[in-house]
């Protein structure tokens, strides 16, 4: 049988390491937050990771639902399609903090090159853009190519799908917070994810996104609705949906504590 010697030195090693501690009781003392919290609710998924759960609100599926929409004649649909057309459109409802998925598409055949391929964008709370572009073997300014929080920030990476191949969006927004005399309190942030890539990790936007000026922030209303942009080019969008993100909820009901047994010690007398 084969026997495994360890030299002092290791043994000693792994005598002192200091192994993280798991939850059984069993082992001793469990530290408890005394935070009594609401039970999450419960969201039925989609089908797959591109399906609406079943608390989204669906903004386009189908033709049926450019109700959702205003300024859309100027558009056109497509079956599943939502074309840009003439002038931005923007929902009728309106959002705060939030989980955005939009699908969509470089047009075919390719016309342009730059910022006049395949341009649109998705503006968060009607202002925050970010950006929609055919970035497809395309050279811009990498703070205007697609996924870039529009002259703020490129993405971390280039995931841009080949012209006519449908790219996904999936964006997860902070909006920000402002003061009751109207000072920002807290900036808007965004984490996106580009056909499954990380692009933007909690990016922290130095406020609005114009073209021709420094970004700045204005006091506005806690929620704002979603705008797709209008740049000239019939940029195709589908599977539009958002989710309002509430955070977990609960009330401190106690100090916390340790407990051992059926013992209780608050953390402010534990030694």
């Amino acid at each position: 049988m084969l026997r495994l010697r360890l030299l002092p030195a290791v043994a000693l090693s792994l005598a002192t390491l200091s192994l993280p501690t798991f939850c059984p009781s069993s082992f001793g003392e469990e530290y408890l937050n005394g935070i009594t919290w609401q039970a999450p609710p419960i969201v039925t998924p989609g089908a797959t990771a591109a399906d609406p759960p079943a608390d989204a609100t669906v903004l386009f599926k189908s033709a049926d639902d450019v109700e959702n929409w205003k300024n859309i004649s100027g558009w056109s649909t497509d079956g599943e399609n939502l074309v840009a057309g003439k002038g931005a459109i923007t929902t009728k409802a309106e959002f705060g903090d939030c989980q955005v998925h939009v699908e969509w598409s470089a047009p075919l055949p390719v016309k342009g090159n730059g910022q006049g391929r395949g341009n649109s964008g998705i503006f968060l709370m009607g202002r925050y853009e970010i950006q929609v572009l055919d970035s497809y073997d395309n050279e811009t300014y990498h703070d205007g190519q697609a996924g870039a929080i529009y002259k703020q920030t490129p993405p971390a990476a280039n995931a841009m799908r080949p012209p006519g191949e449908w790219n996904t969006y999936d964006i997860f927004w902070t909006a920000p917070r402002f003061t009751e005399s109207g000072e920002l309190e807290s900036p808007a942030a965004i984490t996106a994810v580009h056909n499954g890539v990380l692009i933007l990790n909690h990016f922290e936007l130095k406020g609005d996104t114009p073209y021709n000026r420094p970004p700045e922030y204005k006091a506005h209303a806690p929620k704002g609705p979603i705008t797709i942009q209008d740049h000239g080019n019939p940029v195709r969008f589908r599977n539009i949906w958002v989710r309002e993100f509430q955070p977990a909820s609960g009330e401190q009901t106690r100090e916390p504590f340790l407990r051992d047994g059926k013992k209780e010690t608050p953390i402010s007398e534990a030694e």
